[in-house]
């Protein structure tokens, strides 16, 4: 997340919870703590939070971070990508005798 993406995310805790309080030091402070995280994630956890909780989320209750990259899927998926093309080598030398 980004300077805007939190301060679009105060416009929206602050309509809903008018006495969270909104200052430059608290943008900045929440700014650098989320900048990991996922913006869309975040307002989602936002809205779930406010339909269920009648005080201000707190940077730990609203926190949402990316997927992380599963390397393990991808190995595989590049091995049986390889596998189908040794395949269709296998198959293509084999009709050539």
């Amino acid at each position: 997340m980004n300077r805007d993406d939190a301060k679009q995310l105060f416009k929206i805790i602050s309509e809903i919870y008018p006495m969270f309080e909104v200052t430059t030091e608290k943008i900045n402070t929440w700014t650098r703590l989320m900048k990991k995280m996922d913006f869309n994630r975040v307002m989602a956890k936002v809205d779930k939070h406010a339909m269920e909780n009648k005080f201000s989320p707190t940077i730990a209750e609203i926190a949402a971070y990316p997927p992380e990259k599963n390397e393990h899927l991808e190995k595989m998926q590049r091995w049986k990508e390889e596998s189908a093309q040794v395949r269709l080598k296998r198959k293509d030398n084999s009709r050539k005798k």
